[in-house]
């Protein structure tokens, strides 16, 4: 796997991931899309968007 951060989001996809925001909240979920600016899509209970100026970490 490349150390690029949209390689490693794209190996992710359909994996349970944790992102953590810069206000320190974190968010559970499956990785279910994303795009050039690292905005991520999390499906749970419910379907989150995350703004990806506001992501500090995608970890598994």
């Amino acid at each position: 796997m490349s150390g690029r951060p949209l390689d490693v989001l794209e190996a992710s996809v359909g994996e349970a991931v944790t992102v953590r925001l810069k206000d320190g909240t974190e968010y559970v979920g499956t990785l279910t899309g994303y795009d050039q600016h690292m905005n991520v899509v999390l499906e749970d209970d419910n379907t989150t968007i995350i703004r990806g100026d506001n992501v500090v970490s995608i970890h598994p």
